[in-house]
């Protein structure tokens, strides 16, 4: 693919979503639906209450359209793109009924943690039949290494996609934090997919890169509008679906090394409160201990999104080695 196509679906997911995004927050005001804030959270959080959210609505759509028109046009509507798409869909299906629940129905809970997880192992499962139905086999790609499962790679596959999806929404907790880190992550799978000529998944990332750059005006401190699960769940569900389908799983272990730290906080926390009674950070996930500590969003944003070019950097050496 000619690099003057693949700025055609750049551009057009990213102007969908700066052209819809006005529309989509000025409705939010008008009806006075907004984001709530944790009680445990920062107290200068507060400030944050009624802004709208569930802006991974708009961005998500702009990002599908593009990847369908854009998947046709260049004769790529396959098998592969169209399982990505699903998961991309499900999983933000999943995000937007939290969502909606808590903000247009008025309660503290949406779905509850196994509904969730009901919804994303299915769809993992969904998934993995199609990567097999495509020719793929029950293969682990460990660091250039191939490591033979046969079906437990079916359950690699869904822990991958359920994991990922729920880290990625853990990191999503301040200002433009996830908008800038899925862009690099998305970007360096598009190179990735772009080497191995796989044009489909390379179609499907240049969308969402479009998306998160339009979002990201709207996202950045102070933010005008947020992210919401129907956003984060179903980016990082389609990160883990697409280190698969490029069969470069570990890939996503540095990528996404945020993401993971991220998780890592959390269950660290916990742990150690259950176990001693005493919390290692200030406040978790670990964003919020640097909140914490007196770090400004930006700061944050910043130490993070270096962390994270850095750490794709690293990635694409090790994998053109």
């Amino acid at each position: 693919m000619e690099w003057t196509k693949m700025i055609l679906p750049i551009a057009s997911s990213f102007g969908i979503t700066v052209a819809t995004m006005p529309l989509f927050i000025g409705y939010f005001q008008a009806k006075k639906y907004g984001q709530e804030i944790r009680d445990e959270g920062p107290e200068w959080h507060n400030i944050k209450a009624g802004t709208p959210t569930m802006g991974g609505v708009v961005f998500l759509v702009a990002s599908i359209i593009t990847a369908i028109w854009v998947g046709v046009w260049q004769q790529q509507m396959t098998p592969s793109l169209s399982i990505l798409l699903f998961i991309l869909a499900l999983y933000g299906l999943l995000g937007f009924l939290d969502d909606f629940i808590k903000i247009f129905k008025k309660r503290n809970m949406g779905l509850n943690s196994l509904q969730k997880l009901i919804g994303q192992i299915i769809g993992g499962i969904i998934f993995y039949v199609v990567f097999l139905m495509e020719g793929n086999e029950n293969v682990l790609n460990i660091f250039g290494y191939s490591l033979p499962l046969s079906y437990l790679y079916g359950v690699f596959a869904v822990i991958w996609l359920v994991g990922f999806s729920n880290a990625v929404n853990l990191t999503d907790g301040i200002d433009g934090l996830v908008s800038g880190l899925g862009t690099i992550s998305f970007a360096t799978y598009a190179i990735i997919a772009w080497y191995q000529n796989q044009i489909d998944v390379l179609i499907l990332c240049l969308s969402i890169i479009g998306g998160l750059i339009g979002f990201f005006l709207y996202n950045h401190k102070p933010a005008k509008i947020f992210m919401g699960d129907v956003g984060s769940l179903a980016l990082g569900g389609l990160l883990a679906a697409i280190s698969i389908m490029l069969h470069q799983e570990w890939t996503l272990l540095l990528i996404g090394l945020v993401y993971v730290i991220e998780t890592a906080s959390v269950m660290l926390q916990v742990t150690s409160f259950k176990l001693t009674g005493k919390r290692i950070f200030k406040m978790s996930p670990i964003h919020h201990h640097f909140e914490m500590s007196g770090w400004t969003e930006w700061k944050i944003d910043g130490v993070f999104w270096l962390v994270a070019l850095a750490c794709s950097a690293l990635t694409l050496v090790i994998y053109f080695l």
